[in-house]
This record gives structure tokens, sequence and C-alpha cells, in this order.
């Protein structure tokens, strides 16, 4: 049955759907999040999101995966589709992004879309159409030794030559200081010629937020970061404040899972540990040669039943490396597994309060669970919300991307999501 949904998103990992629906919900949307296409009805809700592991799969599979969840929010009577990407590109360099958005130009008969991955109040802002984290050019950071999706470039319209069909024009802050009317006739010259091509808005303010969404809030297609969603939520409805809100604590003991390797998240690891918490390293090397398992790694979480605790496989990015030498992609879902199983049995075991830092950690942990539809609540951090699996009311679950949240964001978790 056909509801009235304002936008329905697609987002490439399962942090970056969480993100994507904090700020729907910021903005008054009842919010809806998908582990996967679904199959049964929606529960009514204003915006519905769908989490797909596609940002680093291969091509074809990516787009075919996200294009069948698009289609299917379109059958649900979404109004507006909407692509989320990570606030800092993320994508290899033959790249997901680019033939996403271009099936869906092509599929739903767009001339054009946004390319948007802007989120200034998480530092991340495009200016003259290079992409900057804090200030400083995205290929120049920290980003560059990302272990998936290393970042090359830092100007949009170069990460988007090797993967996309079209060509791209800037809409920088002179312009965009113009009327929507304005704006839109210097996009209709650039385009009268093309059959598709690409926006890539400046955006280093709200300001300039609220006027992407005014100038480009129509269009049916639209992608990028998680930032403009809440000026796109706001254009969309009015409200101010989510009604009926879910309750952000629930009685139980929590735990914290760490898979990424950003620096965001090793001064949280540090930051949890000088404050007293225990902690356990995963050794990576131990989980290939079988000697450290689930079950080695629960007898230290035994040993601390009546404490709350973190539990992690980050590691400085040059160990990273070392590691890698022995198979990436193996190390990878090893760790992943073994996090997931974790997170599984302390479910099992009472633990109500399910913490998890990383995107591909997040998402195995996400499935492992069987949770495949979650409420929206209050947000930790920008982008980072809490979850209530509407299979298990009872459960809060977190999943924080890498770079995201505050160097105090473990605790600061925990205690926001205790009754």
């Amino acid at each position: 049955m056909k509801q009235d949904i304002l936008i329905g998103c697609v987002a490439d990992d399962f942090t970056g759907a969480s993100d994507a629906a904090s700020f729907l919900m910021s903005k008054g949307m009842k919010t809806i999040l998908f582990n996967g296409k679904p199959d049964g009805e929606i529960p009514p809700c204003q915006a519905v999101v769908i989490a797909l592991k596609s940002r680093t799969q291969e091509t074809k599979s990516a787009v075919a995966d996200s294009m069948a969840a698009f289609t299917w929010l379109k059958e649900q009577g979404a109004q507006h589709l909407y692509f989320k990407y990570c606030s800092t590109f993320d994508s290899t360099k033959e790249g997901n992004i680019g033939p996403v958005v271009d099936a869906m130009l092509e599929a739903f008969g767009e001339k054009y879309t946004i390319l948007c991955p802007a989120l200034p109040v998480n530092k991340r802002t495009v200016e003259n159409g290079i992409l900057y984290v804090d200030g400083v050019p995205l290929s120049e950071t920290h980003m560059k030794n990302h272990p998936l999706t290393p970042m090359w470039e830092s100007e949009i319209a170069k990460l988007m030559d090797p993967q996309g069909k079209y060509q791209t024009l800037n809409v920088n802050t002179e312009l965009l200081a113009k009327s929507k009317e304005e704006i839109l006739a210097v996009v209709d010259e650039f385009g009268k010629d093309k059959e598709h091509f690409y926006i890539v808005p400046d955006y280093v303010n709200d300001e300039n937020g609220t006027k992407i969404a005014e100038v480009f809030g129509d269009l049916t297609v639209l992608t990028g970061g998680s930032g403009i969603l809440a000026p796109l939520a706001a254009k969309y409805q009015q409200a101010q404040t989510a009604k009926d809100s879910m309750e952000n604590g629930v009685d139980g003991k929590g735990i914290v899972l760490a898979g990424s390797c950003s620096k965001a998240t090793l001064e949280q690891i540090a930051d949890f540990q000088t404050k007293g918490y225990a902690s356990y390293k995963i050794d990576p090397m131990a989980v290939l040669s079988g000697t450290e398992t689930v079950d080695t790694v629960w007898d230290f979480v035994k040993t601390h039943a009546d404490e709350e605790v973190l539990l992690y496989s980050s590691d400085q990015a040059e160990n990273v490396a070392e590691i890698q030498k022995v198979g990436k992609d193996k190390i990878a879902a090893l760790l992943e597994g073994l996090t997931a199983a974790v997170a599984e049995r302390a479910v099992a075991n009472g633990y109500t309060r399910i913490i998890v830092a990383g995107g591909e950690t997040s998402s195995a942990v996400a499935k492992k669970l069987g949770y495949h539809c979650f409420e929206i609540g209050e947000s930790i951090a920008p982008g980072v919300p809490i979850m209530a699996p509407l299979s298990n009311e009872n459960i809060r679950i977190v999943l924080k991307s890498g770079n995201f949240g505050q160097t105090d964001f473990f605790a600061r978790a925990l205690q926001m999501t205790r009754k």
C-alpha cells in the first residue's frame, strides 16, 4: 500500500544510513531505517532509509542493488529519492558513486542532480568544487590512507571523471548567492546540449544548505552526504520535533565494539581507556591463526561482568598496512565476523545496549543480530543516532561511522542509552 513518503533514501553502508536517518529525524520526520531492501509493508512514516553494503561492492552488483531499492521506494510512494554516500566521498577510483548516480538519472528521467557530500557540522565542506576536511583538501588528509577507499583527489568533478559518464557544473558561493531563477538559468545554459550532468554546489555553512535545498530540492533524484538532508527535510515539512519519539534509554548492560581504524575512533578508544573503563584488544593475527576466538574474547567480558567494556581491533595505519599483507579482505572478514559474533553473544547474555564503531563492522553486527528495521531516536553526535529495532524495543543500538563523534563518544553513548 502506497504511503505519503516525503523522501526515500538509499545509503551505501549501514552507518551512512543511520547518519542520514538522524538528520531527517532531527527536522521532525518520522523515520524508519531498514537493513537491506524490505519485503513487507512499511510502518507509518514520512522518511524511509535503506542501508546497503554497496560502497565497496562490485560495481554491477552495487548498481543493481541500489536501483532495486530505489525502484521499491518509488513504488511505495516516495516523492524524492536520495542516494546517500559518505561526506568524504568514500569510493574506489573506479567507483560506485558515479555508476549509481548515472543509473538513477537515466531510470527516473532526471536531466541532472546534485553531488553534495558536504557536512559542515562535522567540518566536511565544499568550496569551489573542492572537498575539505577541517580545512584540509580531502586527498591530503588521513583519508588518503583509508584501507578500503583511499582518497586520491579532492576536486569532486575529478573524483567523478573515472566513474561517471557526464560532465560537472560547479555552483560556487558567488553564484549560490544569486536568486533561484538566476542560478537555474546558468544551470539550464550549461545543460542545453547535454543529456545528463551533475551539479556540485559549494556548501560551507547552514545558509548554503538552506539555499541548495531551496534551489534544487524539487528534483526527484538527489545525492550527497547527510548534511543537506536536514535542510531538505525542513523544506519538505515544517515540524521541528519528531512526533511519538522513542525513549533513548533502556535497562541493562552496555558493551562497546570498535573495528574502525580512523583517527577519531583511535582517539575515542584512548579517551575511554583514560576514563578507567576496561578494554580488550583483539589481535588480528591471533584471529587468523585461530587462537583468538569468540570464546577467548568473551572470557574477558565474563571477568568484567559488572562493568561496561570495550572490545576493539582498531590500530594505527602503519600497523594495519603490515597486517593486511597477509590478505586485506580475509583479515577484514575475519575481524568483522568475530566482532559480530561477540555482539550476538552479548545480546544473548542480556546486554541491551550495543555501541559499534566502524562502517563495515556495524554492517556485520546489524546483519548478525538479525534486526532489519529500526526506529530512529536522538543523536549522540551529529549523524549518529540511537536506534531501536522494531522487533525488540528493549534493545538500543548505536552504529558510528569511524570518523564521527566527540572524543568522549563511547562514554557519552553508554550514558545516553542507559535508563
